[in-house]
């Protein structure tokens, strides 16, 4: 008897030679598989993720032109207005990036506008995440791994700011500095180790440098991967509705659908922060000139995402006491401490919610943020105090921009920092009971029509459409909250 047998190819051999190391195949066919619900916030995190290999990419680039030395220099080069002036070799390397590299300010600014989408991203995601619920058990870890990643890209966005060394970014340093030396006892230690001597030293911006692109982004590489294998691990979350449960994910395939989905999204957002960095100029640090110790820029202000951290030191008074003949400089050293905590209550949020509400359980399908209003209102009241600190970081452009003074701008920002939070958490968390009630109705009545009928006896009444049952289902599917339990007598 022949053997019919098709012989196997030179591919097929060596496929099967890695698959039997390597576990290729039985790899292959499980993840390739696994299913990714479909909603548009879900791109939040993709957003984030495609704006860190885009910062990755131009930054690689970037080092093969950038000088992190602050040795000095005279400047002759493409920029002729500070021709004859001398600057530190790291700004001078920068003008050269920006005025005589081929498409060097394209991939600068490209690197910077990514840098800022990046940050904002990740906030935007994080709070997706907060309002729907989804940092509860099991993704506790990974929820403390994305928040570990917002704040190392506070700090290397604040790196990698200063690395020009323009006037600019100088001024930003001798806040940081200043915010050192207002610690107790070891402030001053602090500051000489930063930079290496009295401020500005001589090699901070080679410190910098390393851990801008050695350190830092190593570090939150590993955190991405991390936080993807958990999310592989714990599967997606995903709305309530119809055939969704808490054992299961309804979506589309990573392959070929998602990957499909995900490559173009990729090449969308690389686009869009192109053409960002192609029309809009951003950090022009020739318009600054180079840092002098005796200078200091005029309307200075940071990147956004740092500037609730100003806010905190300008709206303080200036208050200081003297203890035991040492100073304490209250007024950096109040706003120092609350500046971590505010982002310490974000990582710790969910094992305090998960400690007062007693929630012990798995959960796997997100909340509508109306049905978690003490949740929600609280998320609604942290983000008021960001925006509120972060004009106050403006205070100065606030008062010149809107004639007013800026005694009463600060004033104002005091205030609000108490009074507004208040008032949005009450407001926000009524608003969240009131769509509650609305849902209620819309169950128990159905919706609107807009027909009107005369009964019988005289009395007009809207007619009342009944839901399907998929709009139902999306409606009743999560556990009433305290507020609208009816207590048995």
């Amino acid at each position: 008897m022949s053997d019919t047998r098709v012989p196997s190819t030179r591919g097929e051999r060596v496929a099967d030679w890695f698959d039997g190391r390597l576990g290729i195949h039985t790899f292959g066919r499980k993840y390739l598989r696994k299913v990714f619900p479909d909603h548009w916030s879900f791109l939040l995190g993709e957003i984030c993720l495609y704006s860190f290999a885009v910062l990755v990419l131009t930054g690689v680039y970037l080092t093969f032109f950038f000088h992190p030395s602050m040795n000095e220099v005279t400047y002759h080069g493409g920029y002729v207005p500070l021709n004859g002036v001398r600057m530190s070799e790291a700004y001078a390397s920068t003008l050269d990036i920006s005025f005589e590299v081929r498409g060097g300010l394209l991939i600068r600014q490209l690197h910077h506008w990514a840098a800022l989408v990046f940050v904002a991203g990740m906030l935007t995601h994080m709070m997706r995440h907060f309002f729907t619920g989804s940092f509860r058990k099991p993704r506790e870890v990974n929820w403390l791994f994305g928040w570990l990643l917002l704040f190392l890209g506070l700090f290397e966005g604040l790196f990698g700011y200063s690395l020009p060394d323009d006037l600019l970014s100088g001024t930003g340093l001798r806040f940081v500095d200043g915010a050192l030396l207002s610690v107790p006892i070891v402030g001053t230690y602090l500051s000489m180790f930063l930079f290496g001597g009295e401020f500005p030293g001589h090699d901070i911006v080679a410190r910098f440098y390393s851990l801008h692109v050695l350190v830092i982004p190593g570090i939150m590489a590993a955190l991405v991967v991390a936080h993807l294998v958990l999310v592989v691990y714990h599967k997606h979350t995903q709305f309530a509705g119809p055939g969704r449960t808490e054992r299961n994910v309804v979506g589309a395939p990573f392959f070929p659908v998602y990957l499909a989905k995900a490559g173009g999204f990729f090449f969308l957002v690389f686009g869009v922060l192109s053409v960002m960095a192609a029309i809009a100029t951003i950090n022009p640090v020739w318009s600054y000139g180079p840092y002098r110790a005796d200078q200091v820029s005029t309307g200075a202000q940071p990147d956004w995402y740092l500037g609730f951290a100003e806010g905190l030191v300008r709206i303080m008074p200036g208050w200081e006491v003297t203890l035991w003949g040492h100073t304490l400089v209250l007024g950096v050293l109040i706003p120092v401490v609350v500046f971590p905590l505010l982002l310490v209550f974000i990582g710790a949020y969910p094992f305090l919610e998960a400690r007062v509400s007693g929630d012990g359980r798995e959960h796997h399908l997100l909340d509508r943020p109306r049905n978690r209003p003490v949740r929600t209102a609280i998320g609604a009241a942290w983000i008021s105090v960001y925006l509120i600190l972060l004009a106050g970081g403006g205070n100065d452009i606030v008062a010149t921009r809107l004639h007013l003074s800026i005694n009463t701008v600060t004033w104002a920002v005091r205030i609000g920092l108490f009074a507004v939070p208040a008032v949005v958490f009450v407001v926000t968390r009524r608003i969240c009971l009131g769509l509650q009630l609305r849902d209620r109705e819309l169950v128990e009545h159905g919706r609107p029509t807009g027909v009107i009928k005369r009964l019988p006896h005289g009395e007009y009444v809207e007619l009342h459409e009944p839901l399907d049952q998929a709009a139902l289902h999306t409606l009743t599917a999560h556990r009433r909250p305290a507020e609208l339990v009816e207590r048995e007598p």
